[in-house]
């Protein structure tokens, strides 16, 4: 597959700057950041904003979440973070007495919480996954779900180490011993490819404003069809069916809009954030997932082998996800590391011992040559 033409054009990062943590958050793009302006100034006409505006705009963003992800519209709902639709797929999965909740050991926090409340007020047991030193995550995974898993909760890959999980084999474990699937992608979604009719998830959610290149705010929740009658965790009024006809919405309703719109979250018709996360949208379908995901790996592996030179360690990718490289230092992490590169305006996350490095196609070989001179003096 070709490369992908470096693209810092499209973004206002200043040459000085050597931005390699998109994991941590993305850039806004110029296009991005222009449809965020343009859907605030539809406020300051509200004349003109007409009422099947509520509607179009959240269309628009189920149909390039849905082209994204490569499902269907229908199957995607709008929500603010990863934490409320993690919330929704909490509230509507049975979780019995006894029951085990398989996570990863040092997961996010967003998707721990919820399993751990779940857990406690069902009677259940959260069952926190560690792996060996080198090993990726799948193998300890498949290990622990077994007859009394009610829920794997789980990422593509790990938010710190960047080590990849194999949702094709879980989702298959899962259904044979009958455990529910619950994805958090938002490390992940847009930049590694993933098959949602293999893996067959019952929820998936990703928040828009890592590697989906978009405002913070928004997200996008899959939803499988087996859940589309499901309770919402909030009773608003756009959710409800007909809710587009503004002279009969006191005729009140207990049926809701079609698919999984029952679960968008209140208010969802903002103009600023629809906008930029359908822009975002359009920029990664540009190049395709799979492009993205060569080119990212590319970058990683070239950080990698001159990392190693200087004697730290990383995962090969396959073991790691190709936009995400974690050095390790065998003699301890150097004192003053990231305030170091922070001065040489190199911005990169420390996670543990483990230096997380996530490049973009806005950076260019001076971002990767600044990351790489600083660490020779530092080691």
């Amino acid at each position: 597959m070709d490369a992908i033409p470096n693209q810092r054009h499209r973004f206002a990062i200043p040459p000085d700057i050597h931005y390699l943590n998109c994991a941590y958050m993305a850039p806004l793009s110029d296009g991005v950041s222009k449809a965020m302006v343009d859907g605030a100034m539809l406020k300051r006409s509200p004349w003109a904003y007409r009422p099947q505006d509520f509607f179009t705009a959240s269309e628009a963003f189920r149909d390039k979440a849905g082209e994204h992800a490569g499902t269907r519209a229908d199957h995607i709902a709008i929500v603010p973070s990863a934490s409320y639709g993690l919330a929704v797929a909490a509230r509507n999965l049975p979780v019995n007495a006894g029951q085990t909740i398989v996570t990863l050991s040092d997961q996010f926090p967003s998707n721990v919480y919820t399993w751990r409340s779940l857990a406690q007020e069902r009677g259940a047991r959260v069952v926190a996954v560690s792996r060996g030193s080198e090993a990726c995550w799948t193998e300890a995974v498949l290990e622990a779900i077994d007859e009394d898993t009610a829920i794997a909760a789980l990422p593509h890959c790990h938010w710190a180490d960047g080590r990849i999980v194999d949702l094709e084999r879980v989702g298959q474990k899962c259904r044979t011993v009958g455990a529910a699937l619950v994805l958090d992608l938002t490390q992940s979604l847009g930049a590694l490819p993933l098959d949602f009719d293999a893996v067959k998830p019952d929820f998936a959610v990703a928040a828009c404003y890592k590697w989906l290149m978009g405002p913070y705010g928004i997200g996008m929740l899959y939803v499988d069809p087996r859940h589309h009658q499901g309770e919402p965790l909030e009773q608003n009024w756009i959710n409800r069916g007909g809710s587009e006809d503004f002279t009969r919405l006191v005729d009140y309703r207990d049926d809701y809009q079609p698919g999984a719109r029952r679960f968008d979250f209140g208010e969802r018709s903002n103009p600023p954030l629809l906008n930029g996360a359908i822009a975002a949208f359009d920029f990664l379908l540009e190049f395709g997932i799979e492009a993205i995901a060569q080119e990212l790996g590319r970058a990683t592996t070239r950080i990698a082998v001159e990392a190693e030179k200087l004697g730290l360690t990383s995962a090969p990718i396959g073991v790691r996800a190709p936009h995400f490289l974690s050095l390790g230092f065998p003699e301890g992490v150097p004192e003053g590391l990231t305030e170091k590169l922070a001065e040489r305006k190199v911005f990169v996350s420390l996670r543990g011992q483990s230096l997380r490095v996530t490049p973009h196609l806005y950076n260019t070989p001076e971002d990767t040559d600044a990351l790489l001179e600083t660490l020779r003096e530092m080691l």
